[in-house]
């Protein structure tokens, strides 16, 4: 199967993110995932088939999961009902698309950190901090923390880099009441996540949550828990001090690593077997979270 780049439906010009196409109803929107990758915020020159797909049916667990306790975004992943030209496009749309409320986005990005991975072992490593949070002296890479951390970012336009904040910073960014409110249900969130993905031998080690206002009450947009937004590990095959096997795009970072991508500019093709392994552990993912075999939808 062909990856799929981007959408075209009829005359509809949509806003091209690093991976989705949104088009934009009015009081509504049409969130398409393509199979675009982004790594280290540089979108690569191809992509990984049935990506969007996957995102989507996995976000679509995980909302159907959380509710009723946490409302969301999501109205209807049914493209037969979707409004005209989009109900006769389900060859694109097929399984990558959710009809969604249109929201005022919180302009900061929900970060929850239950493991020492990734930017934040690289600045402990230099401070002992993450994100300027002080941490306790000792720990290793990979290190389950000892307690939750709610490390905020703002939300980079594409091509830049989401920047760490204080939550100070994210108080002074969106006022206090809404600050502590998408703290305390982003990290609520994470805990229920984790306990049940460590029913499927997955450790969920840190992931991003998007809120979004609408008629005055604060919910759950954008993608969820997915391995684009989140660091699943392989419970099985843990083991901290060094880093972790895990079902997101690291074959992807790892190869930029080894060809020394600048990490800036335009991105670079991919080769078959770096988007075979990716595509595959993506699929594991699904499966392994949903407790279903992974089969591409019939448009």
């Amino acid at each position: 199967m062909e990856a799929v780049l981007q959408t075209n439906i009829g005359e509809n010009e949509p806003n091209r993110g690093k991976v989705r196409d949104i088009y934009d109803l009015g009081d509504k929107l049409l969130i398409v995932a393509t199979d675009r990758i982004s790594a280290f915020d540089v979108v690569m020159a191809n992509g990984i088939p049935s990506k969007g797909i996957i995102l989507t049916q996995i976000s679509r667990f995980w909302f159907d999961f959380l509710s009723p306790a946490i409302e969301h975004h999501l109205i209807s992943d049914d493209v037969a009902g979707f409004p005209e030209p989009f109900c006769n496009y389900s060859e694109q749309l097929a399984g990558r698309s959710m009809l969604v409320k249109k929201v005022d986005v919180l302009p900061v990005e929900c970060v929850v950190r239950g493991y020492l991975a990734g930017s934040g072992w690289k600045e402990y490593k230099d401070s002992g901090t993450v994100c300027r949070q002080k941490l306790p002296s000792g720990l290793t890479q990979c290190q389950k923390l000892p307690e939750l951390i709610f490390t905020p970012a703002t939300k980079a336009e594409r091509g830049a880099h989401d920047e760490n904040i204080s939550f100070a910073q994210c108080v002074d960014i969106i006022g206090s009441e809404a600050a502590n409110y998408v703290r305390d249900k982003s990290m609520e969130i994470f805990k229920k996540a984790g306990k049940y993905a460590e029913t499927k031998g997955i450790i969920l080690a840190d992931t991003k949550f998007e809120w979004g206002r609408v008629d005055g009450r604060i919910i759950l947009i954008d993608e969820v828990l997915t391995p684009d937004s989140s660091r699943f590990w392989p419970a099985d095959k843990y083991h901290p001090g060094r880093d972790q096997e895990s079902f997101d795009k690291q074959f992807v970072r790892n190869y930029l690593e080894s060809i020394n991508f600048d990490k800036s500019g335009p991105g670079v093709e991919l080769p078959d077997d770096i988007r075979a392994k990716t595509s595959e552990k993506y699929i594991e993912a699904y499966e392994r979270l949903t407790g279903k075999k992974f089969e591409t939808p019939i448009s």
